[in-house]
């Protein structure tokens, strides 16, 4: 393992100590390279700090002053407000923090203070600060530090055991000393640099701690959020070139002795996203480079017809093929819809799941060993220990999210890997595919079936819940069923959100004590869920109450009402998962979404209510509440995939660094040469948990 100047302990750098050091731990700081990378989050310029003499009532602003007085001052009503006077240069204002009494022991006389927030009258002008940063401990005179249009204020992540202050003051002790230590893992060559009008790494982070300008920290912002958008691509790329290049892949040879008659029998026509994506899909299992396709499309694009055409042609060849899908009841789901398309044409269809009773499964472990089963649809239990295939071909891996990484490698580890098409119904922007699954290429369903009814959203205020549920009813009434889903499976005394099993209480027992009611959340057992689950579909209870467990499940063609409560606590995304819940039969469909007002919760949903597009509405999802919502859980470790980079501005200088680490790797596949030495030290000082998440440290 390479060692570089900036892997140094935090704790011998000038100011910090042991006490010190096991504070800044709690913050993830814990080298000097960790403190040299720990960034301002936000930057204020002095051209836009407004003098305190001209804040006006009703506007929103920032200011600087030192606190000249300060105390709590307490209501008729009980409540403690912490007052602090500032004053610059052109005069003083009152910032007011009503309920937070305890800010008196964190401010005091003389701070520096920079503050954002609303100015609003109260006896006189009076701010109500949103967010405010101590920039100074002192009784220094403001007027040469507030002024000047070449001064940007920055304010860095803090806590309460390592204050404002105090990291302002540790960059202004150690950045000289530390930014010199940089050049050793500057990787970029001045051509380099310049092909991709990039910084140097060195004076990209000085700006980023001595901002003189918004538009060069934006500059800087950019240099590193290409360094880990191309370390991350070089991760992916070894991925990629390992499990599809390295490794000798099937030739597929299409006799059409299946295809063309499953093409001829269908009762409707491929979209031509369809047919596009498979061409792409036949030029990969033509060719010697083994398949590795993530298949991107919406609820009802078609993603398990082009599966199952995919799955046909290893067939056709003499191949077996499986399809994995996450839980036992979509995996019921793919078996009935695939054999109703393949069983005229000679093919059994078999399964393997973790429930089937103990003959069955050794009828489907027999028939995959000795060949004569040539498709198998089951969960997990596909790669559990005893499956033995005689020849697989091809995997189609359903719902991806729903598996890691190591879960989806792990036919690729197998000495004759087969073909994967990984299959996703959660439309992503390819920005964010593009980061996510570096390692597969990709491939998208952007076009819907015709002839499918569009669901009918509706947004409601709280107060017309008993009309939405009168709709509900209705519906019912003729016969369909419907889910009512919940943030929350419990209340919560830190959240003001209903919550399901409270729900279901209520409405079993008043709204609807005339129906048949369940409930569903994450917090039940597997076979509880599936219970449930299996209950609802076969018609036995009419409305599911449920959480977001929902999200991704089966088919419910008879299901024509969605009711989401909270709607305004849910991601766009999420919301477009749920929606597709319904719609799935031939009648009118219902999604309606109940919202607390608000404007910005209302300029999400109107966004979702006026568009059908899931690829649209991930995009705005990512526009509107950034990249970390997005992200979730994904398995590629646990640090967060990206700091710097933002997939909304930053499309452009994913492509440059995806298509430069592919490139590089293609030409030197382990990093050997010395023109790359530094980038592969970096790469395993840096990613080593990310490399060997993916098999290629």
């Amino acid at each position: 393992m390479s060692f570089f100047r900036l892997d140094k302990p935090v704790q011998f750098l000038k100011g910090v100590g042991p006490v010190r050091a096991e504070a800044l731990a709690r913050m993830g700081i814990v080298t000097a390279r960790d403190l040299l990378y720990h960034v301002p989050r936000r930057y204020d310029d002095a051209s836009t700090i407004r003098a305190i003499a001209d804040l006006e009532v009703g506007t929103d602003a920032t200011a600087v002053g030192r606190v000249r007085s300060s105390g709590v001052i307490p209501t008729r009503k009980g409540l403690r407000i912490f007052q602090a006077v500032l004053k610059d240069d052109s005069g003083m204002i009152t910032c007011a923090w009503p309920g937070q009494p305890w800010l008196e022991r964190k401010l005091r006389v003389g701070d520096l203070l920079l503050v954002t927030g609303p100015v609003k009258f109260f006896h006189g002008r009076q701010m109500r600060p949103r967010e405010f940063a101590v920039l100074d401990r002192g009784e220094e005179d403001t007027a040469d530090e507030v002024g000047g249009t070449g001064h940007v204020f920055a304010t860095y992540p803090a806590s309460d055991e390592v204050p404002q202050w105090v990291l302002r003051g540790l960059f202004e002790k150690n950045l000289d000393l530390l930014l010199p230590d940089v050049v050793e893992e500057e990787y970029l060559s001045a051509d380099s640099q310049r092909t991709y009008s990039l910084r140097s790494l060195q004076a990209s982070l000085e700006t980023l701690h001595r901002p003189t300008s918004l538009e060069g920290v934006e500059a800087a912002r950019r240099r590193l959020a290409y360094d880990e958008l191309f370390f991350l691509q070089l991760v992916q790329a070894r991925a990629r070139y390992r499990q599809t290049i390295q490794k000798q892949g099937i030739v597929f040879a299409r006799t059409d002795d299946l295809i063309r008659p499953l093409h001829d029998a269908l009762p409707f026509r491929l979209t031509t996203a369809q047919a596009r994506v498979l061409r792409e899909i036949y030029a990969d299992m033509g060719s010697s480079r083994r398949m590795n396709r993530l298949l991107q499309g919406d609820v009802g694009s078609g993603k398990t017809v082009v599966a199952l055409f995919s799955m046909l042609l290893a067939v056709e060849g003499g191949y077996q093929a499986a399809l994995m899908a996450p839980t036992e009841l979509l995996a019921e789901q793919h078996l009935r819809s695939i054999r109703e398309l393949v069983e005229p044409l000679g093919i059994d269809v078999y399964a393997l799941t973790g429930q089937m009773a103990a003959p069955d499964r050794r009828a489907t472990l027999d028939a995959l060993r000795e060949g004569a089963a040539s498709l198998v649809v089951g969960t997990q239990a596909l790669i559990q220990e005893g499956v033995e295939f005689r020849n697989l071909g091809m995997v189609v891996v359903d719902e991806q999210h729903r598996f890691g990484v190591r879960q989806r490698m792990v036919f690729g580890d197998r000495a004759n890997p087969p073909d994967m098409l990984i299959m996703s119904a959660t439309p992503i922007p390819r920005s964010l595919a593009m980061t996510l699954y570096g390692d597969l290429d990709l491939s998208i369903l952007d076009e819907m079936p015709e002839g499918r009814k569009p669901i009918r959203t509706l947004l409601r205020y709280p107060s017309k819940r008993e009309d939405v549920y009168q709709l509900v009813d209705a519906e019912l009434e003729k016969g369909h069923q419907a889910y009512i889903v919940f943030p929350l499976v419990a209340e919560s005394d830190k959240m003001d959100l209903r919550s399901a099993t409270e729900a279901y209480e209520r409405l079993s027992e008043e709204t609807f004590a005339h129906r048949r009611v369940g409930l569903v959340h994450g917090q039940l057992s597997s076979d509880v869920k599936d219970q449930v689950m299996r209950g609802f579909l076969a018609g036995e209870i009419d409305v599911l109450v449920a959480t977001t467990v929902i999200e991704v499940g089966i088919d419910v063609p008879n299901a024509s009402v969605l009711v989401v409560e909270n709607a305004e606590r849910f991601g766009l995304s999420q919301l477009h998962q749920l929606r597709g819940r319904v719609g799935r039969g031939a009648t009118e469909s219902h999604c309606v979404l109940i919202a607390e007002p608000g404007e910005v919760a209302a300029e999400r949903l109107k966004i979702f209510r006026d568009t059908s597009d899931g690829f649209a509405i991930a995009r705005a999802d990512l526009r509107l509440r950034g990249q970390g919502d997005l992200f979730g859980a994904q398995q590629h470790g646990r640090d967060p995939i990206l700091r710097f980079a933002d997939l909304s501005l930053d499309e452009g200088l994913l492509a440059e660094a995806q298509n430069r680490a592919r490139s590089m790797v293609e030409a030197d596949p382990d990093l050997q040469g010395e023109d790359v030495s530094l980038i592969r030290r970096l790469l395993d000082h840096r990613y080593a948990e990310r490399l060997k998440l993916f098999s290629v440290g």
